[in-house]
């Protein structure tokens, strides 16, 4: 059944990506053209995204690792979060200059030697010491497709690639149950329905570390995400400099439980 699915939602990205073309025709009109509105965004029907969301998420679930699937999964199940999020940023002078700039956070904007000289507690240096210990690499994000709304596609692109951050403030591991902790952190903090369809993995994990979930961490990530400020609001490209200290106490944000982190630095 996992591979009928899979050849299924792979069936569909290959249609689909006839929209890359200027006047690709509707599979659903066979005649009405949907132009692309940003490079690389791929126009759906409806049905194409209703389909393509079941079949991205029962995919992501089957194998967390594929990305691809997880993005896609994201983006066609966002809805009304992705509107919420950007009124959140236009209400925030940090956030509306983030959608006026339009930072990107990858190895062609980011000085890595620069931020890997800071001292030992500020957020760049935690930033790549994270990168370092977890051997993640600034560009592995996917790229936004499936979101029409050139703006919101941003809004997407920007929480795809400060995701990494999250994981830096709190120091956590980039495995199966880090990952769960962080993605209920980020129902509560910013709402997408991908972040709590994730948590269906927990399935997976044994079942002393599922009791732990959800007895510890989830309850954690709940109440840290709901007091926390809303993070699309951040402009983390000026924190490097800041102590990672005082940068959580400013956004409301504490450590998780023990267990999921990285090593103290002195350890």
């Amino acid at each position: 059944m996992a591979r009928s699915l899979q050849w299924a939602t792979l069936s569909l990205s290959l249609r689909c990506s006839t929209a890359r073309r200027p006047f690709a025709a509707s599979i659903h009109t066979g005649s009405v053209p949907r132009i692309p509105a940003y490079p690389g965004h791929i126009p759906l029907s409806p049905f194409e995204r209703t389909f393509l969301a079941v079949g991205s998420a029962m995919m992501a679930l089957i194998d967390p690792r594929r990305g691809d699937m997880v993005a896609a999964c994201g983006e066609t199940t966002a809805g009304f979060t992705l509107i919420n999020l950007r009124d959140a940023m236009l209400h925030s002078h940090e956030g509306r200059r983030i959608l006026k700039d339009r930072p990107r956070v990858n190895t062609n904007t980011l000085n890595m030697e620069t931020l890997r000289s800071l001292p030992d507690n500020t957020f760049g240096r935690a930033y790549t010491r994270w990168l370092d210990a977890c051997k993640i690499n600034p560009d592995s994000r996917e790229p936004v497709h499936y979101i029409d709304d050139p703006e919101l596609a941003y809004v997407m692109q920007r929480y795809r690639e400060t995701h990494d951050l999250y994981h830096a403030l709190f120091a956590l591991k980039v495995s199966a149950m880090p990952e769960l902790v962080l993605k209920a952190f980020e129902f509560a903090n910013l709402g997408f329905p991908m972040t709590a369809l994730a948590l269906g993995a927990s399935i997976k994990l044994k079942p002393p570390q599922r009791e732990r979930l959800w007895r510890e961490f989830v309850p954690w990530a709940m109440r840290c995400g709901g007091n926390a400020r809303c993070l699309m609001t951040v402009y983390w490209e000026e924190r490097w400099e800041q102590d990672l200290d005082g940068l959580k106490k400013e956004l409301g944000v504490w450590d998780p439980p023990v267990g999921v982190g990285l090593p103290p630095l002195h350890a």
